[in-house]
């Protein structure tokens, strides 16, 4: 094993077939190596080498470096631990740095030259050397092609791997941007819905003389509005708890209808609507969210008080919006309303700005663009 990590199945199976292969290849280098010249103490120390340099083959993984280098003290004097001693200069190559691998090849070409001196074979030394360089310079390229196709797997599936955290990043970042513009369609809704009822609710408290006709009415228009409330609350915490999709978003063709709800609530709203044509959704969208923001901010900051609203524009001249009311009562300072119509605005390219007038009144004003 590669340091502490625990054997894999997969890695039983090779080191098994491994294991098997190099026994087989040690009994048979250690009988064609048997005829030598040489005592029978040393061949019994040949065949107990290469089994115990077998044996090593288990361990491999863990201390691939310190067995080569055994194996290559073995191979100076025993045939049966060639076969061990080829495996282990293979895993250094697969699992060590190159430096590792070529200290571990000069040490087994040393201990060939030793071994030809140590065994006394009948065939020249040059070629007993030079045949066994051969088979060790074949192993050590046969490691390295699959010591680099492992880096090129391991490449591939760091990369899927990056590339699944950034998709699951991105798709965690859209959502997180979905939620933010959920939040601010609540802020708009809920806003316009809720500045209705507290106008409704106030004439009614402040006119205690109102016939029995009026405050039916008005009993109704707040039923209404209470109702129509619920109805946009329910629609976006539904939207939340689902994990895509979209708030039902209202259209340009809508404002018209945006204006005579305040009417109805009592605010006297004076519309100058000239623009026809094919309008972006995104910038039309934008549009009414500025209208319905001028007029909540009416109702809650200067109820009972005319409003003009202005939208002018055509297909390459651009999208004008204009809500100016008198402000008596203005608090000084951006809301998180306005702050969030200057994203609006900035997000389609266009652009918003707002205060006071010389005359004193309050202007939400925007230019957005209209492609032609």
């Amino acid at each position: 094993m590669t340091g502490n990590r625990r054997r894999s199945r997969r890695d039983w199976v090779v080191d098994s077939l491994l294991f098997l292969a190099a026994v087989f290849g040690s009994l048979l280098l250690y009988d064609a190596g048997d005829r030598d010249p040489v005592s029978s103490g040393l061949l019994a120390l040949d065949f107990v080498s290469g089994m115990v340099l077998c044996l090593t083959l288990w361990f491999r993984r863990r201390w691939p470096v310190q067995l080569a280098i055994l194996g290559a003290i073995a191979t100076t004097y025993s045939d049966a631990a060639g076969a061990a001693t080829l495996i282990l200069v293979m895993s250094v190559t697969i699992y060590k740095p190159l430096r590792a691998t070529l200290w571990v090849f000069l040490a087994n070409a040393v201990s060939i030259v030793i071994y030809t001196e140590v065994r006394d074979k009948p065939e020249p030394w040059g070629v007993t050397i030079g045949f066994s360089v051969a088979i060790y310079a074949a192993v050590v390229g046969w490691a390295l092609y699959i010591r680099s196709r492992r880096q090129l797997l391991q490449t591939l599936r760091d990369r899927a791997d990056r590339a699944e955290t950034v998709a699951r990043l991105q798709a965690q970042q859209a959502q997180l941007r979905a939620r933010e513009e959920l939040a601010r369609e609540m802020h708009d809704v809920l806003g316009h819905r809720l500045s209705l009822l507290s106008v409704h609710a106030g004439a009614l408290a402040y006119r205690p003389d109102a016939s029995a006709e009026e405050v039916g009415g008005a009993a109704e228009i707040i039923r209404a509005s209470a109702h129509q409330a619920l109805q946009d609350l329910r629609e976006v915490i539904g939207v939340l708890r689902a994990p895509v999709g979209e708030l039902p978003q209202p259209t340009f063709a809508d404002l018209p209808v945006l204006v005579e709800d305040s009417r109805r609530a009592g605010l006297p709203v004076e519309l100058d609507f000239d623009a026809e044509g094919p309008l972006p959704d995104h910038v039309g969208r934008t549009a009414y969210r500025i209208v319905q923001e001028g007029l909540t901010n009416a109702l809650k900051h200067a109820p009972g008080e005319a409003v003009r609203v202005r939208v002018v524009g055509a297909p390459g001249n651009g999208l004008e919006v204009e809500v100016v009311n008198p402000a008596p009562n203005r608090r000084t300072g951006e809301g998180q309303g306005l702050r969030g119509l200057t994203e609006r605005a900035a997000l389609v390219e266009g652009r918003l700005e707002h205060g006071r007038t010389p005359a004193g009144d309050f202007r939400l004003a925007a230019w957005l663009p209209w492609p032609a």
